[in-house]
């Protein structure tokens, strides 16, 4: 782990998402899931519907969520990808819709520059990227023009590792360090370990009980735990009926440092996300009694 990434305790990161301060350690934040594809693992895909987009966005706002995260490819083990012009087509009737329509910071979920760059023009203000900006070598210049925040992802074709959590918090690393070198500043990196993404459900597992060492890179962190199929095979249950896991995953997820978990389920995530931290950040609502 390199040095430069180290940040004192006494100093959060604070990044500003179209207008929004994240100021990270203080509470979790909550990222609704809407996904434009008709073959969403969780089944939840709305592919050529902006309008039911639009009325979920401002449901999810409505409940809580803190950023609306929109992607028109699927990410599952085994989609098919998509040319950049077919995901823009797909993506930016309901994206641009979204950004009108609600008053939260809207993500977008690609890992093509030439998508992120026209979300970004049609409203986004934070990049999610599957592959950490390896998978398109333009797509850190394109964030780091924009000047707008980045989540960045673990993820690797196969589940071979020397050794899981060493070799993610390295490979996290690294391309923390490429998103720098292209111009994305410090405080616009957000890393995700990337639960599900070339990993076994053992190696999940492992992760999410071991955070904290991948916390201590310094960087705010994402976690995607919602319905994930390690859940299903723990529970032996089909995605629409992993609610329950779900939730203690992200409430360990919080307990071990992450700063923002990217679900479906958003009223019920923020009131786990709100009781643990409750325990784990000291937190308060507004109006606390002091008895």
């Amino acid at each position: 782990m390199s040095s430069s990434s180290k940040i004192p305790e006494s100093h959060p990161i604070l990044t500003v998402a179209g207008g929004e301060p994240l100021i990270w350690g203080r509470r979790t934040y909550i990222m609704g899931i809407i996904n434009l594809t008709p073959d969403s693992f969780s089944g939840d895909g709305l592919s050529g519907d902006p309008q039911a987009a639009v009325e979920l966005a401002q449901r999810m706002e409505e409940d809580g969520a803190d950023i609306i995260d929109v992607g028109a490819e699927s990410t599952r083990p085994g989609g098919q990808p998509i040319s950049a012009a077919a995901e823009a087509d797909r993506l930016l009737p309901a994206l641009s819709a979204i950004c009108e329509s609600v008053g939260v910071p809207v993500s977008v979920d690609t890992y093509k520059a030439p998508v992120a760059r026209r979300a970004i023009d049609a409203g986004a203000a934070l990049v999610n990227d599957v592959w950490g900006c390896l998978a398109d070598g333009a797509m850190a210049p394109v964030i780091a023009a924009a000047g707008v925040p980045s989540i960045l992802m673990h993820n690797q074709s196969g589940t071979q590792y020397d050794d899981l959590v060493a070799d993610v918090i390295a490979g996290l690393d690294r391309i923390a360090g490429i998103a720098q070198a292209a111009g994305i500043a410090h405080h616009n990196v957000i890393l995700d370990p990337g639960i599900g993404f070339g990993k076994t459900a053992d190696h999940n597992l492992e992760l999410i009980r071991r955070l904290p060492e991948v916390r201590d890179l310094g960087y705010p962190m994402l976690l995607g735990v919602s319905r994930k199929s390690t859940i299903g095979r723990i529970l032996n249950l089909p995605a629409g009926e992993r609610l329950e896991g779900t939730a203690a995953a992200v409430a360990m997820s919080i307990a071990g440092g992450a700063d923002i978990v990217r679900v479906h389920d958003v009223k019920e995530m923020v009131r786990v996300a709100r009781m643990t931290d409750a325990i784990v950040r000291d937190w308060r609502p507004d109006g606390w009694p002091n008895r």
